[in-house]
């Protein structure tokens, strides 16, 4: 399926990884938000669950395994162009996890990877969605740790 112009939209997981109290990001290296700081994530495949796409995308982008510790919310994304028609539809499945070993090593359609204290989130210029996802997941992870 194309991802512009599609007929349906397409299903991505973004996944908010924990080590300590920092959140891992990618810099993405492909469109949609090229070169900026995001979650790592990406297309769900067909018959693989959403907590099984989270694995395989951030050991594909980030060279990490994780520990898929729950769900956190759904968000859409979606593009048109000026005549209405939709460019692009993303519904994003954003699930939180953890990944207490390991370094994280920029791969598959990322530019670089890093660690970041959640003070700095505001700072980084990140979509809203995705900031807001960010500080829904720093409430759960705060709560399981303390």
């Amino acid at each position: 399926m194309s991802r512009l112009f599609p007929a349906q939209p397409i299903v991505g997981v973004g996944i908010v990884i924990w080590r300590d109290s920092r959140v891992l990001l990618i810099r993405r290296g492909k469109p949609p938000r090229a070169g900026q700081w995001s979650l790592p994530g990406g297309a769900q495949e067909l018959g693989e669950t959403v907590f099984e796409a989270a694995r395989r995308e951030a050991k594909e982008e980030t060279g990490l395994d994780i520990e898929v510790l729950g769900l956190l919310d759904v968000v859409d994304s979606i593009r048109k162009e000026d005549d209405g028609r939709v460019k692009q539809h993303y519904t994003l499945v954003d699930v939180y996890a953890a990944a207490p070993v390991g370094k994280a090593i920029a791969g598959d359609d990322a530019q670089d990877a890093a660690w970041f204290d959640i003070d700095k989130i505001e700072s980084l210029g990140l979509w809203s969605e995705t900031e807001r996802i960010i500080f829904l997941a720093y409430e759960k992870w705060q709560a399981s740790h303390s």
